[in-house]
């Protein structure tokens, strides 16, 4: 039996769905029983938050109830801050299960958990349990806020580490960051990379007519949605934007300014998603930020649609599958999204790459061999 436990976002997006697929893959792939135990900060408020996050965690008792309830030998963590954190790892080792910490960002140092400061820019100035570059940055967008992440961070960091049994990024880039920023426990972070449950059976030779571009993304600075905008705008590409998040205004904006076709769509559900992948030519995956996985883009390759995005973080490691330029190379990404919109045998190897990286029967055997380094089973 393995408990996952989740601290949902306010705005919920790819962790979320990593979490339902891993669970999906432990059921369906390796035979075992998974439940997953979840809170919200949509419903936590404000208050609650800090109090979670400046304590460790809130009603660690839970945690061991459910281990006992479920006789669980792992519990696989995802995010748990603000309402979860150390308290409930080390409860569920009380209570005698084996702990996993997979991190998605870089939350362990970094308040934000991007990289990306206020300004935009690509930052590591927090090191270790040093947080008060963050704090004087304000990267949190509040004094109070502010405060408490620093603090936070710098109290159980440590903590937090040495209550896992074992320490998981999605990819090299994820850890080699995490090094660079001091983070306890990522040397021996172990890589498993995301498993995608759905792949397109094939794709046709000819995609859409007249060629067209789509982005899935959070709606924020880092995820460099303006310069898909553009880049499409400059290369004469439609464009279809697909998510929410604090710059939806200013980026309809920004594309009525700049006078492009582009089409928002806001948050679609899963059909409808998959209808708009069908559709496009090209995906496009413009981020600012050292990404630690690039879910976007291969959840493209995997519905058959090429991908050029920024070498940027983990998006590198996907070079020869996706067409990479530099971050904030508009005339780069521009030439680049023209080129791949109008091959017509891209989608074919696009879907091949997906396979070979992110499918159930590659991702299955990784996931299972971590689970035995951390709890061997009898």
């Amino acid at each position: 039996m393995i408990l996952f436990l989740h601290n949902r976002y306010r705005m919920h997006g790819g962790e979320e769905r990593v979490v339902e697929d891993l669970a999906w893959l432990v059921r369906e792939h390796l035979g075992e029983e998974a439940e997953v135990l979840e809170r919200d900060s949509a419903v936590l408020g404000r208050a609650r938050a800090a109090a979670g996050l400046l304590r460790g965690g809130l009603a660690p008792e839970e945690v061991a109830a459910a281990v006992r309830r479920t006789g669980a030998r792992i519990v696989h963590a995802h995010n748990l801050t603000p309402s979860l954190g150390p308290r409930a790892l080390e409860a569920a080792r009380a209570a005698g299960a084996r702990t996993v910490l997979h991190l998605h960002n870089y939350r362990l140092v970094c308040a934000v958990g991007t990289c990306v400061n206020p300004a935009g820019e690509d930052c590591t100035r927090c090191h270790g349990r040093d947080t008060l570059p963050g704090l004087r940055l304000n990267c949190r967008g509040g004094r109070v806020e502010a405060v408490t992440y620093a603090a936070a961070i710098a109290v159980h960091q440590r903590r937090l580490v040495a209550a896992a049994d074992a320490v998981v990024v999605p990819s090299v880039a994820a850890r080699e960051r995490l090094a660079v920023l001091g983070a306890p426990g990522a040397a021996g972070a172990h890589v498993l990379g995301h498993v995608v449950r759905t792949f397109v059976d094939a794709v046709p030779v000819a995609r859409a007519m007249p060629p067209r571009a789509l982005v899935v993304s959070r709606l924020a600075r880092e995820k460099g949605v303006d310069l898909a905008i553009d880049a499409c705008a400059r290369a004469g590409l439609p464009l279809t934007v697909c998510g929410d998040g604090p710059l939806a205004g200013e980026l309809r904006a920004h594309a009525a300014v700049v006078g492009g076709d582009v089409t928002f769509t806001g948050r679609v559900d899963a059909a409808e998603l998959a209808r708009l992948r069908a559709e496009a030519s090209v995906a496009l995956v413009p981020s600012r930020a050292h990404e630690t996985f690039g879910l976007a883009a291969v959840e493209a390759l995997a519905a058959g649609l090429p991908v050029v995005a920024t070498r940027s973080g983990a998006l590198a490691e996907l070079e020869g599958d996706v067409t990479l330029v530099e971050p904030g190379d508009v005339a780069g990404l521009a030439v680049a999204a023209r080129a791949v919109a109008e091959e017509p045998d891209a989608g074919a190897r696009a879907l091949a790459a997906a396979r070979r990286r992110a499918a159930p029967e590659v991702v299955a055997p990784r996931l299972a061999a971590l689970y035995h380094v951390v709890a061997p089973r009898r």
